[in-house]
């Protein structure tokens, strides 16, 4: 009797549990996490290591489309402890003549330790065999892969990815089984999407409901539907409502979208009874947002943005991160009416930054920024028989003529993904989790 009453209570037990599918040995588990949202430019490696070390949970990298990681060489860089996937543009491969530095451009980078089990690759792709396999090309050294099905940038619709994927469900299906069932698998990995609102609940329940019967770890729900620009407030209506679709499934639901902070993040998971939420906007401008309230909570004040972009700064040359994506990044911290603002906006290298910044008495970063400064082949100073030469190419070559501007701003870093030339110098070395004296104190990263 005793044992009959025992397995009774085992099976209530059992039935009141949440349903969770497995999540694989090299996987994460959502669940509970604020992360940092996936972002072209705001997402490279050194706002990653930022957002980890202020207390992000797990950080998702900037989408990358499945054809440019293709191809790719993986190698180590004995610099910077990082993991690179590098191939020549395109540009030089069509036309050698317009290589001005002979550099590969970096297409990803990844800090094995410190992102180890937190980071998720989001990948831009229509087509389940390129999905498949650029996943592989990364799957060994991230902890899931994450299919954008939200993004509503043409860049990506064009190509039938992104939000175009939510026009044809049974075409992104196809994708996430094909990654769960020969990546997934494979590697032990988690597989995962995200996605925006449709415009009636009805269709975004179906639709949520064919998602994660794919075999998926987890979904991202970005509460705004495609036509929609982060400028509008995100509606959250049917959070609620996919939140309870995700749960039957037993896959964990990650809200996206006007979220601002570690607490308001708590806040809101418990409200709409989802499992996880993201940061990007406000993490973008301040990424101690992910700092939890035992610890001061988000840094704020006239002057907390110094202690940050200091921070920020540490990181990008430690990882020798492209000077145009610093540039970029430093110009949403960095207040617009701080007079550095302006003068930041007109530096050319690192020692630039360094010295505006006003960081020349900090031990070593000056030394270090004029070692990564000659690594990167910036400022990058065009001789007058280059020039001539270049101008003379432009001329008679037609279709070359974007090719070469091209490759000029590549020399120059401004382009997506930019490149690099590395000299063989030696490399002050800082410790990773070291902070500029006067910092505030942030969450420990945890290794």
């Amino acid at each position: 009797m005793v044992q009959t009453l025992t397995r009774i209570m085992r099976s209530v037990m059992a039935l009141a549990e949440p349903k969770r599918v497995p999540i694989p040995k090299n996987g994460v588990d959502y669940r509970g996490k604020v992360v940092l949202a996936p972002m072209v430019r705001s997402g490279e490696l050194p706002s990653r290591l930022l957002a980890l070390k202020y207390g992000a949970d797990l950080v998702w990298g900037p989408e990358t489309i499945d054809r440019a990681l293709i191809g790719t060489t993986r190698r180590l860089n004995p610099h910077t402890s990082t993991i690179e996937f590098s191939r020549l543009p395109s540009s030089k491969i069509q036309n050698p003549s317009l290589d001005l530095f002979a550099r590969e451009s970096v297409i990803y980078r990844i800090h094995p330790e410190l992102e180890h089990k937190r980071l998720i690759f989001q990948i831009g792709t229509s087509n389940p065999n390129l999905a498949v396999t650029a996943a592989k090309i990364v799957a060994a050294d991230v902890a899931g892969i994450d299919v954008n099905a939200g993004c509503p940038k043409s860049f990506s619709t064009a190509g039938g990815m992104g939000a175009a994927l939510l026009k044809t469900p049974d075409l992104l299906c196809s994708i996430l089984t094909a990654l769960v069932e020969e990546v997934g698998k494979q590697f032990e990995i988690g597989i995962s999407v995200k996605i925006r609102l449709l415009d009636k609940p009805e269709d975004t329940e179906a639709l949520v409901r064919k998602l994660v019967a794919t075999g998926i770890i987890g979904l991202t729900i970005h509460c705004r539907t495609t036509p929609m620009r982060p400028r509008e407030r995100a509606i959250r209506e049917q959070l609620r409502m996919i939140g309870d679709v995700c749960r039957e499934a037993g896959v964990a639901c990650v809200m996206n979208g006007d979220v601002t902070s570690r607490a308001e993040a708590l806040q809101l998971i418990q409200e709409y009874n989802v499992d996880a939420a993201m940061i990007a906007t406000a993490a973008e401008k301040n990424p101690s947002v992910f700092r939890p309230e035992s610890e001061g909570g988000t840094l704020t004040g006239k002057t907390a943005w110094r202690g940050v972009v200091t921070e920020y700064l540490h990181l990008a040359l430690q990882v020798e991160n492209r000077w145009g994506n610093t540039k970029y990044l430093l110009g949403q911290m960095i207040p617009g009416k701080e007079k550095c603002y302006a003068e930041m906006n007109r530096s050319k290298c690192y020692q630039d930054f360094v010295h505006v910044l006003e960081l020349v008495d900090v031990e070593g970063l000056l030394d270090l920024a004029k070692v990564v400064d000659e690594r990167l082949g910036i400022p990058y100073v065009e001789s007058r028989a280059g020039k001539r030469a270049r101008v003379k190419e432009d001329r008679g070559k037609g279709e070359a003529n974007s090719a070469a501007r091209a490759a000029a701003e590549e020399a120059q870093g401004l382009l997506e993904g930019g490149s690099t030339k590395r000299a063989r110098l030696p490399q002050p070395m800082i410790d990773m989790s070291a902070i500029a004296s006067g910092v505030a104190p942030v969450a420990a990263l945890g290794i």
